[in-house]
């Protein structure tokens, strides 16, 4: 996943960096709100339920966001693209992780881990190149 942002207009929001559509932000909260209510790590079964909740509009939340702030809402996200674009990009960038054996899914702080080797990576690159950086 590419993520494309302007340093000068940030966000406030991190899931407003990561994903492009408001839906998918919405729907990566829950995501992680979800996860949290489970002490941030749910097994395969528990995150099946979640897609299928959400596929079949029956997943209820009460929104952070206008004009829906404060309000109970349900929810409804493609199963097939809840995994394809929430669940995988957010396995890949280090913010969920899937352990193999335990066969669970749970939060991850190696997406932040990696964000500052990536700028450590540029530095890297610069000071190759005859770049003197503070």
């Amino acid at each position: 996943m590419v993520i494309l942002f302007d340093r000068f207009n940030l966000p406030n929001d991190v899931f407003e960096i990561i994903f492009s559509t408001s839906q998918q932000k919405i729907v990566a909260e829950e995501l992680i709100k979800y996860m949290i209510t489970k002490k941030g790590e749910i097994d395969k079964q528990e995150m099946s339920e979640f897609a299928t909740k959400l596929h079949d509009g029956q997943y209820e939340c009460i929104l952070d966001e206008a004009p829906y702030k404060g309000k109970r809402v349900k929810l409804s996200y493609n199963k097939r693209q809840f995994y394809d674009r929430i669940l995988t990009p957010m396995k890949a960038m280090g913010l969920i992780d899937y352990d193999l054996y335990k066969k669970t899914y749970k939060i991850s702080t190696k997406f932040s881990i990696d964000l500052v080797k990536i700028g450590s990576m540029w530095k890297e690159e610069l000071r190759k190149r005859g770049v003197h950086t503070d």
